[in-house]
Formats: C-alpha cells, structure tokens, sequence
C-alpha cells in the first residue's frame, strides 16, 4: 500500500511507474536494427491476420462507423476496406481485425498478451494525422514512426507483463494494451510528457476488463475483439489529455482508491527491466496454426504424428498430452464446446484436428467442422497433465520455451513414440525457418483479398525495406484500403 495519507488533499509526485512508461513512449531512441526488422516482419504479419479475418462475418458485422453514416472523409482508413473513420473507431476496427482469429503475435510470461494488437491505435492515428498535414506543414509520419510506435508499445506491454499477473487476479491482458497504446498514441499526436502521463494514469483507472470470455463456461467471441476496444479506449484518452484534461499522480499507489489496491490485492506493480527493444525482439510470431499459443507446439507434435494415426482413429485408446501449468490453467477444457472462441481454447481440440486430418486452419473452428463426432470422441481420450520440466523453461528469461509433448496409445498395447517439441516455429529461435513462412503467410493473405495489380504493389513496397521505412504513412495505407 501507499505510504501517502489518503485523507491528505496534498497532490503527491506521480508514481515512478506512471513516469517510467510515459518517459520512455515520449524521448527514448530505439537503435536496435534487429528490433526494426522484428516489427516489419510483424506488421506484415498483423496485416495478415488482418485480412484473413475479413472472411469471417462474425467479424465483418463489427466493423465499420460505431453508428451506420458517423464516417469521417479524411480519416483513418481500415486495411483492406473501403472506410474512412475517426481515428477512435478506426483503431476499434483495426485492433478487432488483427486479434479477430488469434493468429497474431504473442508474448508469454507471468502475463499472456499480443502486443501487435497495439497497431490498432497506431495505424489508426498516425494515418489520420499523415492525411492532415500537407508536405509543407509539420512532417506527417513515416513508415519508420509507425514501427518506433510498434517497438514501443510491444515493450512498454511486455516488460509490465513479465513479473505482474492479471491473470491470477482475473483482469484481462488487454489492459497492458490500453495502457501501452494510450502511451504510444498520445506521443503520436504531439503530446508533451506531461500530457502523455496524464493520459496513462486515465487508461489505469479504468481498471481492467474481467477474462469472464475467455473461460468456460462462458467463453466467447468477446475475446476476439476486446483488443480493439482498448486500442480504441487509448486513441480517445489520448485525445482526451491533449485537450488540457488533467492527469491522477498516484493512480497506481493511492491508498485504498488506487489500481494497486483496489485491482491488484495491495501488490506494487513492477517493471523488472529498463524499457528498451527487448520485446520487440524475441516476440513469438503465431505462424502456421491461428490457435492460442500455449498449444502451438501440441498442434505441432500432432501433426508429426497424422500420418501414424489417421488411419487408426478408431484404435486410439487413449492420448496423453503434456503440457506447461499455463497451458493446464488456461485450455484444459472437457465436456462441449460452445463456439469457434471455445474451440480455440481448448488443448484437447487443437489437438484432435491435426491429429485426425492433418490440418488446422481458422475454418476448423467452425460449427461445420465441430460437428464431426470424431473430435469430440476423441477429445474424451485425452488426458493433460503439466511437465514440470515445460514449467520451468517457460519462465526462464533465457529460454521461454512453450513445450508440449503428445503420444497416442491404442488398444493391444501399440503407441506412437512420444514427440516433444519445446519452441513453436515462431520463437526466436527458429527465425532462420520461421520468416520465410511468415512472408508466405503475408503474401497468400494479400493475394487472396486484393485485385492482383494491388496485391503486386503491397509485396512490392515491402520488398524494400529502407524505402518502406520512408513513406508517408497515408502513402502506405493508399495501397492497403479497397477503393470500394
């Protein structure tokens, strides 16, 4: 608890921590090459993820103005869409689209999270604020400002998360989105630090949102766009302090009445590192399967083992998986699953779909495919236990291993080996075979959504990558949006 005298009307000195994150989204110089690079590879990936969620009307019937005509001419625009927003909706919908089929980044430790989602509130206003200023005025923002932005946010949201968990107190990750967002965005739009640590202490008052959608049994398809909601809660606190909107210095600390005490039962939230590209840097990229990412390496292990039990489905007797003590926490689930937001959730399902047909895409999530009776039955075989060893490699710092191992057992006696793979094809680790299947990912997401002429120009612009870091980035998303 805070040692300052809550009946004191004495305003204190903002919370360290307040001025710590503000400090460094407003003046700190990000000069790590490999950081730079990381963040273009993932905003090709984010756009990608993007793209394929628009073949999804359960997300499509979320984008757009918040009410039918509220379009801005001049605003943000929406990748792979013909809408022109105000920047707080246009971070809604750019957030939600990104995180819609959780294919995007991830970065685990004591707290789970995406830190791409952030580019909902950084593409949406620094394109708004390019399409504002003539080349003769203020100079608009460049590629190379959106990816900083990118750097910054990823960092600010996973230094918070690698000793505070939200998670054990209920609150939902995507409160380090609003607060890294709100940072990144109120120094986009010109905020001094003052205004940019006013705004952060808004994003902590507002608490956290509960994980209520993200367990059974109410698990649903709130998940999928709740990052965009608090993409777009910063762009409108952001908004809000550059207005003159006074800040709350000791937001987290406050006795009785702050975050610390209120939300996270008296414990004092740490930044165990100094905020530089850390994140950035070894961020885990969801490459080959849009399944949530403590069960990356399961699906992994399942397909290895398809082709030995596809055709014996009907033999398995038993299947044992193990797994980290997050992934046993988090998608252990038996009995039915409700819909696509459960089924992505589940270790069991992630699973059974390789297993039994040698796949798993975001389509395996729906009813269609849900309602083959061999998932489920096969699902009831599946026992999933924590492998200490997994445990212990996924906190240390020098690791962060995501391991899971499955091995099939059938009746008479016969198994498969047990295949264990530590570290998903998107750890840092296997970046050497991971990028070129990240491009291949971006490059089918493009060409499966864009006339051919456009496709050829969005691979083309990032083909070159100094060039790309120098266009204006209204200049960027002219070759992003539909033009109908």
């Amino acid at each position: 608890m805070s040692g300052h005298d809550y009946k004191s009307a004495q305003r204190p000195a903002s919370d360290p921590l307040l001025v710590d994150i503000g400090t460094y989204a407003h003046a700190a110089v990000i000069d790590s090459p490999l950081a730079y690079e990381t963040a273009r590879y993932c905003l090709m990936d984010s756009l990608a993820c993007a793209l394929q969620a628009l073949s999804f009307p359960a997300c499509t019937r979320l984008l757009g103005p918040i009410v039918p005509g509220a379009t801005l001419p001049g605003g943000a625009r929406v990748p792979g869409l013909a809408l022109e927003l105000e920047p707080v909706q246009a971070a809604f919908n750019i957030g939600t689209m990104v995180r819609w089929l959780d294919f995007n980044d991830t970065w685990l430790a004591a707290e789970w999270g995406h830190p791409s989602d952030n580019l909902g509130a950084i593409l949406a206003v620094a394109d708004y604020l390019a399409r504002r200023r003539s080349p003769s005025a203020t100079p608009a923002p460049r590629v190379r400002d959106l990816l900083t932005a990118m750097i910054k946010a990823h960092e600010i949201q996973g230094v918070l998360a690698l000793e505070n968990s939200f998670n054990r107190v209920g609150l939902d990750h995507v409160l380090l989105v609003r607060v890294a967002s709100t940072a990144v965005a109120t120094t986009l739009l010109g905020g001094t630090l003052e205004q940019v640590i006013n705004a952060l202490s808004n994003a902590w008052i507002d608490g956290g949102a509960l994980r209520t959608y993200r367990h059974a049994p109410n698990a649903g398809s709130r998940k999928s766009w709740a990052a965009g909601d608090a993409t777009a809660r910063a762009v409108r606190l952001a908004l809000i302090a550059l207005s003159g909107e006074m800040g709350y210095p000791s937001a987290l600390s406050a006795r009785s009445w702050g975050f610390q005490d209120v939300l996270f039962k008296g414990q004092a939230l740490r930044a165990p590192q100094p905020f530089g590209s850390y994140v950035m840097e070894n961020v885990l990229f969801k490459i080959s399967y849009p399944a949530e990412f403590h069960a990356q390496t399961a699906v992994e292990c399942a397909m290895k083992l398809h082709g030995e039990v596809h055709g014996r489905i009907d033999q398995i007797e038993r299947v044992v998986i193990e797994t980290q003590e997050p992934g046993v926490r988090i998608i252990d689930k038996t009995g039915p699953l409700a819909n696509p937001a459960d089924r992505d959730h589940c270790i069991q399902y992630m699973t059974a779909v390789p297993l039994i047909f040698g796949r798993l895409t975001a389509a395996d999530y729906e009813d269609k495919v849900a309602a083959d009776p061999r998932i489920d039955a096969l699902r009831a075989k599946m026992s999933v236990r924590e492998n200490a060893g997994f445990t212990r490699a996924y906190y240390q710092r020098d690791q962060r291993y995501i391991g899971n191992a499955v091995q099939v057992f059938f009746r008479g006696g016969t198994a498969t080996e047990r295949v264990q793979i530590d570290y998903p094809v998107g750890h840092r680790r296997r970046r050497t075979e991971g990028m070129p299947l990240l491009v291949d990912k971006f490059r089918q997401s493009v060409r499966a959504h864009y006339p051919s002429s456009q496709a050829e120009r969005i691979e083309g612009c990032f083909a070159d990558p100094v060039a790309l870091e120098d266009w204006r980035v209204d200049e960027f998303m002219n070759i992003l949006a539909r033009s109908s």
